[in-house]
């Protein structure tokens, strides 16, 4: 099995599949530190995900957050989760952490390897890589946003509403326990503790083309707060968002991650997803040698954060609403907690995590 890209979803495609007795090997363009501009913050469900896969979440230089607050002028509302914490973490120590798992479990990864192109032959793929041409059973789409899997498959769907993020990270002590969701009528910052001693700030919204500085000074309190703090880093940017696949799977190709079809940053469910992905591809991989049942199983796994993803999408666009619905939400703490449960606490580990199958990948030059 082949997997194009390196990032969370790629690696746990990876891990699940060596932890059926299956071959995997990754290939990522990008070279380490591997880093992607996204707001850092995991939710609980995404963590016992990590810890699934073999991530020692504690050894991680991350920062523990207990709930979301969300703010918008003088209006705010918060809520806690009832099961665990989220944690943040710098997507570079996240990656770190990843590979070291995945090296383990013995999946082979090739970092400065591009994907050329891929062809189905029966129930083989021929892919051209940059290290040489491969025959596998599976090829796995990991490869984010702009998936070239996905385009290349004929399972890429129709353009979406686009919005588009940028991130930094600044020398701060984080000043509180939860991620802050700052709102204005152009867009959002989130504001995610990602070290004892750092902070991550991600802004959201339509324009493609902004200036980090410009668009922080919409969030005057985010300033205030970050007065006298030196950044760490450059500015890194990301989108568009809310990218489609008409569907999850073809012949001998699937999709995970955000390759599969990507709603928006706003739920910070990406890694849970991602890795629940994972799971369910492998399973069924390793149960009949195929992708038949995945994209029902994919469905099912996103069906929650499909809705949830469009209920914020009315407050994206709805900036009136939004604010009566904070209003209500300040008054009823309890109500935000329940949001918050559904959104990013429930997880299902799937059944069956013992090795299956013979090793199904290899390379012929």
């Amino acid at each position: 099995m082949l997997v194009v890209g390196a990032g969370p979803a790629g690696l746990a495609t990876a891990i699940a599949f060596a932890r059926r007795g299956l071959e995997a090997c990754v290939v990522d363009r990008r070279r380490a530190p591997l880093d992607k501009a996204c707001g850092e913050g995991i939710m609980p469900a995404g963590v016992r995900a990590l810890q699934r896969l073999g991530v020692v979440t504690d050894q991680l230089d991350a920062a523990a957050f207990e709930g979301v607050r969300f703010v918008e002028g003088a209006i705010a509302c918060e809520g806690r989760f009832a099961g665990g914490t989220g944690l943040g973490v710098r997507r570079t120590e996240l990656s770190r952490a990843l590979i070291d798992v995945a090296t383990r479990a013995g999946v082979e990864i090739r970092l400065g390897c591009s994907l050329r192109d891929f062809d189905r032959d029966g129930d083989v793929v021929r892919a051209r890589t940059r290290d040489g041409d491969w025959r596998v059973r599976l090829l796995v789409g990991a490869d984010g946003l702009h998936s070239t899997v996905r385009e290349r498959a004929g399972l890429s769907g129709p353009d979406r509403a686009r919005r588009f993020g940028l991130r930094r990270h600044f020398r701060i002590a984080p000043w509180s326990r939860l991620v802050e969701v700052h709102w204005c009528d152009r867009g959002e910052a989130y504001v995610t503790p990602v070290a004892r001693d750092e902070v991550g700030v991600a802004i959201l919204g339509a324009a493609k083309d902004r200036d980090f500085d410009r668009e922080l000074a919409r969030f005057p309190e985010v300033v205030a707060r970050l007065a006298g703090a030196a950044p760490v880093d450059g500015v890194r940017g990301a989108g568009p968002f809310w990218q489609s696949a008409k569907r999850p799977a073809a012949e001998r190709v699937a999709l995970v991650g955000d390759a599969a079809g990507y709603t928006d940053a706003v739920t910070g469910e990406g890694i849970s997803l991602a890795i629940r992905g994972a799971e369910a591809l492998a399973r069924i991989f390793a149960e009949s040698d195929g992708v038949v049942g995945y994209d029902r199983a994919w469905r099912g796994i996103t069906r929650e954060h499909r809705a949830f993803a469009a209920l914020l999408r009315l407050a994206v666009d709805h900036p009136g609403s939004r604010r009566a619905a904070f209003r209500a939400l300040a008054r009823m703490p309890w109500f935000f907690e329940v949001l918050l449960r559904r959104a990013g606490e429930v997880d299902q580990a799937l059944p069956g995590t013992g090795p299956r199958c013979e090793a199904s990948a290899s390379p012929t030059s």
